[in-house]
């Protein structure tokens, strides 16, 4: 089985460099072509050589302005490109853990015919700090799971969770859904995993699939992330609406201070509360933007190019 990937890029650097060359040279058996969706030529033009292009007959590349990247519609613009009945979406900064990646996701998706999306596991990289390695155990553990309607009430909302850091769709299915909703500010993997899973469908997460990808978020990176978060869940009532959602985030938190407690890093106890609060504040904020001056919400978000369209058409 061959597929196809879609990687959008924004000032690509040597991880995107790296996860480029990992797979075209370990697990070329398994990829027709890579879409490439770069925004900005000029910033592309400085990282990435047309040398480097070329040596890769399956790699296509496509740039498009700033304006006109979305979070929803430029991966739902790749898709529509590719040819194979399985697609891949990536991150430039998700940088494979082995060979394995693509055969452990489609021997998942082969394997269960009401699967509609199979996301990997992320591994935190060399940089990450202590809390951020905590949360990705916590959001990404070892442990394989295949997650369905009748696991709402045990869940949550991690029912609904899937990241397109690294998930791969059935084309078939993601089309009979109408595929990503756009224009969307952020969330849109998990958004169309509920619009799945309401469906009858099924989303499966592949520990055995696994990429290296974490980032170290200061306070206000948190906020803001996190408020946009907040937004896309009340824009899409027909999803989050009457699910758990904050009882997840107290749960992670305990946790990881019961973990730094055991290790006696008292210190970053107090960071962790730092920035669990800041997601908090963060994600509160935008579930109720609604009641937010225009200048308060672009203060807010992370995506001021998401409020050129108004949110409330798509409530």
């Amino acid at each position: 089985m061959k597929v196809d990937i879609v990687i959008p890029t924004y000032k690509p650097d040597e991880k995107f460099i790296s996860l480029i060359e990992r797979l075209m040279t370990g697990m070329s058996e398994n990829i027709n072509k890579i879409f490439v969706i770069n925004t900005e030529e000029v910033l592309w033009d400085k990282a990435v050589s047309s040398e480097w292009v070329s040596g890769y007959e399956n790699l296509k590349v496509f740039h498009i302005k700033r304006e006109e990247f979305d979070h929803g519609r430029t991966r739902h613009e790749g898709l529509l490109m590719t040819e194979t009945p399985y697609v891949l979406f990536m991150t430039q900064d998700a940088v494979p853990y082995d060979n394995n990646l693509l055969k452990e996701l489609i021997k998942v998706l082969d394997s269960n015919e009401d699967v509609a999306v199979a996301y990997a596991r992320q591994l935190p990289d060399e940089k990450c700090n202590k809390i951020e390695r905590l949360t990705r155990d916590f959001n990404y553990p070892d442990t394989s799971v295949i997650k369905g309607e009748e696991d709402i009430e045990r869940l949550g909302i991690k029912t609904f969770f899937c990241s397109n850091v690294c998930a791969m769709y059935k084309k078939d299915i993601y089309m009979k859904l109408n595929g990503f909703d756009y224009p969307a500010i952020f969330n849109e993997d998990m958004v169309y995993a509920g619009h799945a899973v309401n469906a009858g469908y099924k989303i499966a997460y592949v520990a055995e699939a696994k990429v290296i990808h974490s980032h170290n978020y200061t306070g206000r990176e948190q906020f803001h992330r996190n408020f946009d978060l907040g937004v896309s869940q009340t824009c899409h009532p027909e999803v989050f609406e009457g699910i758990k959602s904050e009882s997840e985030g107290v749960k992670m938190v305990l946790k990881n201070a019961a973990s730094l407690l055991r290790r006696g890093a008292v210190f970053s106890i107090f960071k962790l509360v730092w920035l669990s609060g800041n997601k908090y504040l963060g994600y509160k904020k935008g579930r109720a933007f609604k009641a937010l001056s225009r200048e308060k919400i672009m203060k807010y978000t992370m995506n001021p190019g998401y409020w050129a369209h108004i949110c409330e058409e798509k409530s």
